[in-house]
């Protein structure tokens, strides 16, 4: 098969959310419009500025690992470890059935967008308090961000491509991008992709509170991630994982997969404005849009929908919204967009992954997710950002954006599957 006609489809999907540990309780949660914010209960939040966040909700470690492995692992790598479990389940893939040769053409693309940073805390604690001596042999194996890929690839013998791109809250879009491009030529035939985080601790929130970027609506948590709201104030923190498993098409309809999604378009791009605040009207997200447009060989007026970054900061739900309308003009009124932020939180590497997850189920299902928290208008958000309930519609194309600090703009498009 020439290189130029491989295609890339979606066969499994896992998701470790602050609203549903599990895909099926993360898309029925999501429909009923449910927030994950709520005060933390991880730490004691007395000294830290936003006392809330959108943290996991009855995870336990030990349905998806033994006791020692998880000892050894930051939460961040358990979180990618469970989402991935769940996604070559729902694969149908069999790790103990694969040839050498199946299994060299197995990939994982897996990053984080900071890593280990609570297994930092803790021994950066351990290293003062009781002297370098003391730290853990494990220390640096926890805390680096590849390091869960590397697990996913050993856990099941997969010899193919193995590593991590980080590109802050774009990594999860970033490793899928990377994936599909293996894919289509012909390094990979499976690629398993996604990206987890576990942040919510002293330092993460302290970091975030310190450069103004998290919402401090300690009285209300549960609608404190308001995205196009004209009173939002910052996003909420969240945490979890989300993986697909990208296969190339004719081996997945050889083996009789279930297939979700056909990835068919991707977009990458730099604001080259500033470390943290995105561009003010959107110039590398519109870059972005528009190389995955071009590369689905579609019209923009073809996509019926689109997974917003939409983060609930003042900046950055302007810019976004501003860079929709440059690229789709009158159909940007059209069509439906939402921030499934408004629900989560803000999953930093893993958010990419997860709203992908929440785009491929809004073109299976044809049924939009909400916006949740909506009270107040902004003038310069005035598209339909589908408001506090889901909506029917017929989802033939989506698109869903990722951004990170650094600039860093990532899109991907997802059409629906028909044999």
């Amino acid at each position: 098969m020439a290189l130029e006609n491989r295609r890339v489809v979606v066969t499994g999907i896992g998701a470790l959310t602050p609203i549903g540990l599990s895909v099926y309780e993360f898309w029925n949660s999501m429909m009923d419009g449910k927030s994950g914010a709520a005060p933390i209960k991880s730490f004691d939040t007395s000294k830290v500025e936003t006392k809330f966040a959108c943290e996991l909700k009855g995870f336990d470690v030990g349905e998806y690992l033994d006791k020692k492995t998880a000892r050894r692992l930051d939460p961040f790598a358990q979180y990618a470890l469970a989402a991935t479990q769940q996604a070559i389940n729902d694969s149908g893939l069999n790790p103990e059935s694969l040839s050498d040769d199946e299994r060299a053409k197995i990939g994982v693309i897996y990053g984080s967008g900071i890593g280990g940073i609570q297994t930092f805390y803790q021994q950066s604690v351990t290293n003062y308090t009781q002297g370098p001596e003391r730290i853990s042999p494990f220390f640096i194996p926890m805390l680096i961000p590849d390091i869960a890929a590397g697990h996913i690839s050993m856990r099941y013998g997969f010899r193919g491509p193995n590593y991590c791109t980080v590109s802050a809250c774009a990594t999860g879009n970033n490793n899928m991008i990377d994936s599909y491009l293996l894919i289509k030529n012909g390094i990979a035939d499976v690629m398993v992709a996604g990206g987890s985080e576990a942040s919510i601790n002293e330092i993460g929130m302290g970091g975030f509170n310190a450069n103004r970027a998290l919402s401090t609506r300690n009285d209300s948590p549960e609608t404190a991630s308001r995205p196009f709201d004209a009173t939002r104030d910052g996003f909420v923190m969240g945490e979890g994982g989300g993986t697909l498993i990208l296969e190339e098409y004719e081996r997945a309809v050889k083996r009789g997969a279930k297939i979700y999604a056909e990835l068919v378009g991707i977009g990458l791009s730099a604001d080259a404005h500033h470390i943290t605040a995105p561009h003010p009207d959107g110039a590398g997200a519109i870059l972005s849009m528009e190389m995955a447009i071009k590369m689905a060989e579609i019209n923009p007026g073809e996509i019926n929908y689109v997974n917003m970054h939409g983060t609930s900061t003042p900046l950055g739900d302007i810019g976004e919204t501003k860079a929709i309308k440059k690229v789709f003009g009158e159909h940007a009124y059209k069509m439906n967009l939402s921030s499934t932020k408004s629900m989560t939180g803000h999953l930093l590497g893993a958010a990419g992954a997860v709203e992908a997850i929440a785009t491929i189920l809004a073109v299976v299902n044809d049924k939009i997710p909400p916006t949740i928290n909506f009270e107040y208008p902004d003038p310069e958000c005035d598209l339909n950002y589908t408001f506090n309930k889901p909506q029917d519609r017929k989802v033939t194309y989506a698109l869903s954006n990722a951004f990170g600090f650094g600039g860093h703009n990532t899109s991907v498009i997802f059409k629906k599957f028909i044999l």
